[in-house]
């Protein structure tokens, strides 16, 4: 067999595949094998028939795609296996020539994962980020831990139904509708009156309303501007949601009930009841090492983003075009979950909104998909560099951590095996300042 193969821009590859007559003969004869079970010839029991009474059966064109066809799959895997390449999605495969008892030529075009060159400083350029940032002590401040005692505060509180008018500070549930905000259908929704996060004069205007009172009002709001990163976690109030005109300005709010919240005096009695805690210095002192452990971890992610950003900056990698769209797509679906669920509203209405079409919208992801693909593949040159391995007894170790919901336990143990990956890479660049 004659294999030639040929660079193409963006990480492509080109290769013809020749096949003598003979090489072709045996997946011919393989074909014919897997036809005739299929083939009725009279005298004969299914797939007992001789090889040239079925062929006369089948027609030639069939048997020749058939033959094609298991030649193509199994000459091209082999090829990968045997080259140790990494193709991306499928190959788009041409057939040249095929006849029987004649050589058979194709040819696969295939995208595989672009070659990185790391700058020869990369260690350096580790070892001066993290030293930077040695001597950068961890504090917390008294007001961190206050507010995080506050927070401990409301969740004791003591939850006493009223019949009076709400005040700011009370606990209430509510249903509002509006005609731009879940498709206008109720929305129900608790919080403290005066520290929802609603926009301005909305939860004033819920003020002085009792239990099972309804009100309508109208209130002044714009659309919200496109902006993924502002999609995260926290809850997103009706500000954000679709409307520019002035039936969208009318929200039906029903108060549904008003709770007065009691808080607990913050001492030792306190302490005392959430836990192991002796006295209030006690817990406040547990709650700053707890604070200096989430900040301790947040620098860590600060740096290691700061040492890939610096080193993918000296990188330079021509991205395949397959690679970035599924990256934009990914993207994509993860605005249109975070839209859905914090904003209440329907991907078409936000696409209203931001006077956009979703094609486009995707097309703004682009400098996003791109760095994330260039860090994907810096984190995994580096770690063929420094020989980063990792074993199958560490992801099952991992997995067995897991919760025991339902998952593809193939996909977890793919995804665990990154997640180690990037770590062991990181804790080998972090290595490089001692």
């Amino acid at each position: 067999m004659d294999i030639k193969s040929k660079k193409l821009e963006k990480s492509q590859i080109e290769i013809t595949f020749e096949l003598t007559s003979e090489e072709f003969e045996r997946h011919f004869e393989h074909a014919l094998s897997h036809m005739k079970s299929h083939v009725k010839v009279d005298g004969f029991r299914p797939g007992q028939a001789p090889n040239k009474l079925v062929e006369e059966k089948i027609k030639p064109e069939s048997l020749l795609m058939e033959a094609g066809d298991h030649a193509v799959r199994h000459v091209y895997s082999d090829y990968v296996k045997d080259n140790n390449l990494e193709p991306i999605g499928q190959p788009e495969v041409k057939i040249v020539k095929i006849a029987k008892g004649n050589p058979f030529i194709f040819t696969a075009v295939i995208t595989v994962l672009p070659d990185v060159e790391l700058p020869e400083n990369y260690k350096e350029i580790a070892k001066k980020i993290i030293r930077q940032s040695a001597g950068k002590e961890i504090s917390v401040t008294e007001e961190e831990v206050q507010d995080s005692l506050k927070y401990l505060q409301k969740s004791r509180a003591k939850m006493t139904l009223k019949n009076e008018p709400a005040e700011k500070g009370d606990f209430v549930e509510i249903n509002y509708e509006n005609r731009d905000i879940n498709a206008g259908k109720s929305v129900r929704d608790h919080f403290v009156l005066g520290e929802g996060g609603f926009i301005r004069g909305f939860e004033d205007a819920i003020v002085g309303m009792k239990a099972g009172e309804e009100k309508i009002f109208e209130m002044d709001w714009q659309p919200a501007r496109h902006n993924a990163e502002a999609l995260g976690g926290e809850k997103k109030s009706p500000a954000e949601s679709p409307s520019g005109n002035q039936a969208g300005k009318i929200f039906k709010v029903k108060l549904k009930s008003v709770q007065k919240m009691e808080l607990p005096e913050i001492n030792d009695e306190f302490a005392k009841g959430m836990g192991n805690f002796d006295t209030l210095v006690t817990l406040k002192q547990s709650m700053k090492e707890g604070i200096i452990i989430e900040k301790t971890e947040q620098e860590k992610q600060r740096k290691r983003g700061e040492i890939l950003e610096k080193i993918s900056g000296k990188v330079k990698v021509e991205l395949p075009e397959s690679m970035v769209d599924y990256e934009k797509q990914r993207l994509m679906e993860d605005l249109k979950n975070k839209v859905t669920q914090n904003m209440k509203i329907t991907f078409e209405q936000y696409l209203s909104a931001v006077k956009q079409t979703e094609e486009a919208l995707t097309q703004t992801f682009q400098k996003e998909a791109e760095k994330r693909l260039k860090g994907f593949l810096v984190l995994r040159e580096l770690g063929k560099r420094e020989n980063i391995e990792v074993s199958d007894a560490e992801v099952e170790e991992e997995v067995s951590k897991s919760t025991k919901n339902e998952f593809d336990i193939e996909q977890l143990k793919e995804y665990t095996k990154g997640v180690l990956y990037n770590e062991k890479v990181f804790q080998k660049l972090e290595s490089f300042s001692e």
